[in-house]
């Protein structure tokens, strides 16, 4: 370890912000423009899955903002449709008596798809799923693994100040879109490929630029302060520690996480603890530092939480019961323990620690980077009792060798 563990308190260092670097594509999940959508949707007898029949597939396939292809075909569901329902497609017996039945549909379909990195699209895709999967299985052939993205939820949080209702028909009038929906598949999808790309550049403003932020980003942007995404646009996927800080800089939390960029912005999720939102009202500013592993992000962060306590660390926490790593000074030569108690005995301590297992685990980390001493022994003369075997092959300096010093030994404790 590069750093004193066992720093003094008035001198407890802060993580410094973040330099201001080019993302990597691990730090964004796949860019959106990289994305492969396949925008789909379908007509139906009307129903449930288990009882009702597809009656047309209409698709579009998108990237990077232009159309790849697009698929449409009527199907022959195998049953009357209902007449409610022609009133409303447009789609009659006699349009799909020829018609294939689905079973002879679903390998084309499928083979527009692609592969399983292809992400399907669709206004309210559950239902667009349900009858899709219910068909496939009945087929004898396994369900959509593909990811998904639901226009209709991410309109409700990126415009429902701005339409009446979310339906794809009040959306594709309000937002001018350049397909108009008819119930009729393709133009269905046609329209919500148009509304998808409306949503991906209002989702841009609040940092959205990857697949995985604009998978999660429904549950994030119904927060109040939904807003301060972009606080967390330069987070990577790297493990590190994050530091919330209010408008004068002073920190307010400090935490730690083996995916930076997902762990923070989890905070804009529907957590509803009243801690949190308090938290986020004061945010002006996210800083963070990465670390090569968790390890080295939870020490980081004990020394950041020290001295002195952020505001919402301190909340609803109950350090007495923690356990500390100490460091005795009061011995010649010093070493490490697990104690549950911070007492004025010139010792130095590291904590608190969540649990007694991880404050074990510390210790032998910083066991295996010093040298710092591992059996219990009084003295550096030589007893009847054996060496340590840490001591017999070389990599701890303990008194029970008898050929440790004490300079020397306090030469290895000033380096933690």
């Amino acid at each position: 370890m590069t750093e004193h563990l066992f720093a003094a308190p008035q001198t407890t260092p802060e993580a410094p912000p973040a330099a201001p670097r080019q993302r990597t594509l691990d730090d964004l999940g796949t860019p959106l423009h990289e994305v492969t959508f396949v925008v789909f949707d379908i007509e139906t007898t009307g129903g449930k899955a288990a009882d009702g029949g597809i009656t047309e597939i209409g698709a579009v396939k998108l990237r990077g903002g232009d159309c790849l292809g697009t698929y449409q075909t009527l199907v022959n569901p195998g049953r009357a449709i209902p007449p409610e329902i022609t009133v409303l497609t447009g789609i009659t017996e006699q349009m799909i008596y020829r018609a294939p039945r689905i079973e002879a549909i679903l390998p084309s379909f499928l083979d527009f798809v692609g592969g399983d990195d292809t992400v399907l699209v669709g206004h309210n895709i559950r239902y667009d799923l349900s009858f899709t999967n219910a068909a496939l299985e009945r087929d004898g052939r396994d369900r959509l693994a593909n990811r998904s993205v639901d226009t209709l939820p991410l309109a409700r949080r990126l415009l429902r100040d701005e339409v009446p209702n979310c339906k794809l028909g009040t959306l594709a009038d309000r937002l001018r879109l350049s397909h108009t929906p008819s119930h009729r598949a393709l133009d269905d999808a046609l329209a919500t490929g148009d509304l998808l790309h409306v949503l991906i550049e209002r989702a841009g403003a609040m940092g959205v630029v990857g697949l995985d932020d604009l998978l999660a980003l429904p549950t994030m942007a119904g927060n109040p302060q939904a807003s301060k995404l972009r606080l967390t646009d330069g987070l990577p996927r790297k493990p590190g520690v994050y530091l919330f800080r209010n408008r004068s800089g002073d920190i307010l939390y400090v935490g730690k996480a083996s995916n930076l960029r997902s762990r923070v912005r989890s905070y804009f999720s529907t957590d509803e603890r009243r801690k949190v939102a308090q938290l986020l009202r004061e945010t002006h500013r996210i800083d963070h530092q990465v670390c090569r592993n968790g390890l080295e992000a939870a020490v980081l962060e004990l020394r950041l939480i020290h001295r002195p306590l952020p505001r919402f660390n301190s909340q609803g926490t109950r350090s007495s019961s923690y356990p500390y790593v100490k460091l005795t000074l009061n011995e010649r030569f010093p070493r490490l323990s697990v104690v549950r108690k911070v007492a004025d005995d010139g010792a130095l301590y590291l904590g608190p620690i969540s649990s007694a297992r991880r404050a074990r685990r510390l210790i032998e980390a910083i066991k295996t980077a010093s040298p710092v001493r591992r059996c219990t022994a009084t003295s550096n003369s030589r007893t009847t009792k054996p060496v340590c075997t840490a001591a017999q092959i070389g990599v701890a300096a303990c008194p029970c060798s008898g050929h440790t010093s004490e300079d020397d030994y306090a030469r290895i404790v000033a380096d933690l």
